[in-house]
């Protein structure tokens, strides 16, 4: 098969898995395929809403879709470590300690209300999220493949929250929120079936081999030299000091630079173009960046102000 014959039927397959999770989640096409390409590009998704519009449920289509393995673990100031990666238990009939994997040994896991567990919780979502590895009792431990953490945030000014320290934010490719549905997409949930109920009729739509292969072909989306002019000078932009407390990292860049790759092979392109750049943009940095105070603006529209002053190459 010719390589653009592969493209077209890669992106066939992709357009098929944001219909069939967009079945789910009414209304939020556009958030169903941020998330789409946030997994393809190998990241974690952090999700900051209220309550009940539909963090859960995006996970598990998305987990059902690609016949990944799920789990759900609900993040409390009193969670434990252990509560997340498991613990090593005597067995007396086997005379020797038996490790029991906690929720963390998933493909996709939902850590739900993330900015309610402590620092010592935190620590250890760190080391699962960047190494896909967890440490216990001296031993190393990997993760299943692939591992993706969608992770839910409610708003600071909820009681029990606490802020998520620079070094997790980092770490998460892309944050969004799904926001409250449109009247017609809401009228269509209060009258229709229970979307939990058409969750158990999902099916795979490829094989894990077939998923983690497309993952693969992200890496030779092509890049021009005009392309990393705009990107460094956006990066640039956001490290001088007149828009920012703090720059981007190196990390952040190369996050970037990945998820508009797989937001190009996603539209069936086989390179990158400053569309993908500026659409994935707010997404994917403003999470990370925090405006000066003098600016009067949040974080996410001063980082569009300064996508909008920043000329293409």
């Amino acid at each position: 098969m010719a390589s653009g014959a592969t493209s077209a039927h890669k992106a066939s397959q992709i357009v098929q898995l944001i219909d069939q999770v967009s079945t789910i989640i009414v209304g939020k096409r556009d958030q169903v395929t941020l998330s789409v390409i946030c997994l393809l590009a190998g990241g974690h998704l952090l999700i900051e809403d209220v309550p009940g519009v539909g963090k859960t449920t995006l996970s598990q289509a998305l987990a059902r879709s690609l016949g990944l393995s799920f789990s759900r673990i609900q993040f409390t100031a009193d969670l434990l470590p252990t509560d997340l990666i498991g613990v090593s238990v005597y067995e007396r009939q086997k005379e020797a300690f038996v490790f029991h994997p906690g929720p963390v040994f998933a493909q996709v896991l939902l850590a739900d209300e993330i900015n309610r567990a402590g620092p010592r919780t935190q620590s250890a979502l760190l080391e699962a999220m960047e190494e896909r590895q967890v440490s216990v009792e001296g031993e190393t431990r990997p993760l299943p493949s692939p591992f993706f953490v969608i992770a839910t945030q409610n708003p600071s000014e909820q009681l029990g929250t606490h802020p998520l320290p620079e070094s997790q934010l980092d770490r998460f490719a892309m944050r969004l929120s799904l926001g409250y549905p449109e009247p017609a997409a809401e009228r269509a949930l209060l009258t229709g079936e229970d979307k939990r109920l058409s969750l158990q009729q999902i099916r795979p739509l490829m094989s894990q081999t077939e998923w983690q292969q497309w993952q693969d072909r992200v890496s030779g989306i092509h890049v021009s030299d005009n392309l990393l002019d705009y990107l460094q000078a956006l990066l640039t932009a956001t490290r001088d000091g007149s828009w920012f407390a703090q720059g981007l990292s190196p990390r952040a860049g190369l996050s970037l630079l990945r998820l508009a790759k797989a937001r190009a092979l996603v539209l069936g392109r086989g390179h990158v173009s400053p569309e993908d750049i500026q659409a994935l943009w707010v997404p994917a940095v403003a999470h990370r960046l925090m405006p000066l105070p003098q600016s009067g603006r949040s974080a996410a529209a001063q980082a569009r102000v300064l996508l909008e002053s920043t000329p293409v190459p």
